[in-house]
């Protein structure tokens, strides 16, 4: 506890690379949840010891399929009722996890423990610009509860801008 702060949590994780499963990096974290506040985000501080394998060649690959695509894509049920996923959908589930990430960080409380369970929908929207548009329904277990939360959000991507997530 930090008076008239809030409750503070030290971490030590280790995280894994989504693109070579071997390879693992040591983080620490600290994490302030506000007193009293159900609405505001935790203040979360993240050092790493090391690097995860660089995605830009695979970030560019994907967003040059997306963008040669004749029909905005539009797919379903990631992963399906067995867990899989369709390797030329990993990257749309990939963007989800990260979508989710920043859901989950900006809703979560000390009592709350959301873990995304699927992607319900996503469809493309063509952009005049250069970012890829998607829109997703993600499907969140709250883990306490047991309930499982629909959220609407946005994904602007692009490989040299990153992920920018939006609520609807």
């Amino acid at each position: 506890d930090i008076d008239d702060a809030g409750h503070k949590y030290c971490l030590e994780l280790e995280l894994e690379d989504v693109l070579d499963k071997g390879r693992t990096v040591l983080c620490a974290a600290e994490v302030l949840y506000p007193l009293g506040s159900t609405s505001t985000a935790p203040e979360v501080q993240v050092t790493a010891q090391g690097e995860l394998r660089s995605t830009e060649e695979a970030d560019k690959e994907f967003y040059n399929r997306i963008r040669s695509l004749e029909k905005e894509l539009v797919a379903e049920n990631i992963p399906d009722s067995h867990g899989n996923v369709p390797p030329e959908l990993e990257p749309i589930h990939l963007l989800a996890w990260a979508a989710s990430g920043y859901v989950i960080w900006q809703n979560s409380t000390e009592n709350t423990k959301f873990h995304l369970a699927q992607v319900q929908h996503v469809k493309q929207v063509k952009r005049s610009d250069e970012d890829l548009q998607f829109d997703y329904v993600l499907l969140l277990h709250e883990m306490v509860s047991q309930e499982v939360i629909p959220w609407e959000v946005t994904v602007l991507w692009h490989p040299q801008r990153g992920a920018r997530v939006s609520r609807d």
